[in-house]
């Protein structure tokens, strides 16, 4: 919270002052941790990293989520959300309303699933950059990757 109320006060003294961007980084738990993607955690959080400042970082999941999962987004800074059914709904209503506020300059959505289309087509009209990131090659919405300004494909390691 200190570090947007810094970037702030910094911009209002000195417009030239070029504050990193605060990234949202909004994970479809259930659709990106899917045995055929073997998508880690960490590169999710370093993806975000890569686009600015994280202020929001978030993995949705449902009620069949893993305790170990859960366990393992917490200690690597991830808010965790279970919810008690489908995880769509709840992710774009808080992505839309991050992406409205002020409190993220990149809205970056991390799944495959194309009901998230339109959050990044709002994110959009109101100021906010997209990024579409997407599990690896076979799991990437050619929809999703559209709507967004930047496309990110996570890849397997070697």
């Amino acid at each position: 919270m200190f570090d947007r109320v810094r970037a702030r006060l910094a911009h209002l003294i000195d417009p030239q002052h070029t504050a990193e961007p605060s990234v949202g980084l909004f994970v479809d738990g259930p659709n990106v941790f899917r045995d055929e993607f073997d998508v880690d955690l960490d590169d999710l959080r370093d993806a975000a990293r890569d686009l600015g400042r994280i202020g929001v970082i978030r993995l949705y999941l449902d009620e069949h989520a893993t305790p170990g999962l859960i366990q393992a987004a917490e200690a690597r800074g991830f808010e965790v959300i279970v919810t008690s059914g489908d995880v769509d709904v709840k992710l774009a209503v808080d992505a839309t309303a991050f992406a409205g506020d002020g409190t993220i300059d990149r809205l970056a959505i991390a799944s495959r699933d194309t009901d998230f289309k339109p959050v990044l087509e709002h994110a959009g009209t109101v100021g906010v950059e997209t990024i579409a990131i997407a599990p690896g090659t076979h799991g990437r919405s050619d929809a999703l990757r559209n709507a967004a300004d930047e496309a990110v494909t996570l890849e397997p390691e070697p």
